[in-house]
């Protein structure tokens, strides 16, 4: 699967979709007067938001390397789901702002079947859309789809909320308000995750223990020589990923052999992992407190 491609497919269906649940949620909510139908609809909107910054960002990222930019541009993607967490963030506060201020009103809403009907409509289309996201982004490893995924995940959870609050309107005049504000925690919780997980990924992440032993499997299957591989660092940058390690070898081998040895390891690991790998070689007398 094409990855920009892919990425592009997702944004567009987002927007276009989004944009019509949003006129249809909005337009309930202006009916019924209700703050949390009204908050979904711009929730809704915020998805459209978010799915233009994703495809702005698999733009950006599927640039070639430049001279100023030696190792690509996929960390666009990252910073894409940054400011996607920024749009969430801003929208739940605005959420809990306002179910507050209608909560100490003791404003009541009425519903009606109209609510009911878009609600429904809005979480069937809504999971519709994190599924088919969550999809793109196992298939293409882009980080921005999946968060793009969360967002529509969030918003069909609170649309659920939304469908139950509306059941119980008649018999709790609370029920609205108390609705917008947990839409709004919701909203706060998702943006930790996708912010949690970018940072993680652009500060750099500890080398997965399962790649590590399949590609130490990998070389001693090619290798016979008695060798040590450690201190494994690995870069992500999301179009291509870096990977640096030590080799111990004997200490009568030539440098040229030594040199032949990295050089057909690395040429291993491009193959069967798509990792760009660099190697220090070491003779075995070295020792040294690196790791393992």
């Amino acid at each position: 699967m094409d990855k920009t491609k892919a990425g592009y497919l997702e944004g567009v269906v987002s927007v276009i979709i989004n944009s019509v649940l949003f006129i249809l949620k909005f337009w309930a909510g202006v009916v019924t007067g209700s703050i949390a139908l009204t908050a979904d609809a711009w929730h809704t909107l915020s998805d459209s938001l978010s799915s233009i910054v994703v495809i702005v960002a698999v733009r950006l990222s599927s640039k070639k390397p430049d001279n100023d930019h030696p190792f690509g541009h996929g960390r666009w993607e990252q910073i894409a789901a940054l400011i996607i967490a920024f749009i969430l963030a801003i929208i739940g506060y605005e959420f809990m702002k306002d179910s507050v201020e209608k909560f100490q009103e003791r404003e009541f809403t009425q519903f009606g079947t109209l609510a009911i009907v878009v609600t429904v409509i809005s979480i069937v289309v809504k999971e519709a859309l994190a599924q088919y996201a969550f999809y793109i982004g196992r298939k293409t490893d882009n980080l921005s789809v999946k968060a793009d995924g969360w967002h529509h995940r969030t918003d069909a959870l609170s649309s659920v909320v939304v469908l139950v609050g509306i059941l119980f309107a008649r018999q709790f005049w609370w029920v609205d308000s108390v609705l917008g504000a947990i839409i709004s925690l919701m909203l706060f919780y998702v943006t930790y995750q996708i912010a949690r997980e970018s940072i993680s990924k652009i500060l750099g992440e500890k080398p997965d223990p399962e790649l590590i032993e399949k590609i130490q499997n990998t070389i001693c299957q090619y290798h016979k020589e008695e060798m040590h591989l450690h201190h494994f660092h690995i870069h992500n940058y999301v179009g291509h990923q870096e990977l640096t390690f030590h080799i111990k070898l004997k200490k009568d081998l030539t440098i040229e052999e030594g040199h032949e040895i990295a050089t057909d390891i690395e040429k291993i690991i491009e193959d069967r992992f798509g990792i760009i790998s660099t190697i220090h070689v070491e003779p075995y007398e070295t020792i040294q407190n690196s790791g393992s």
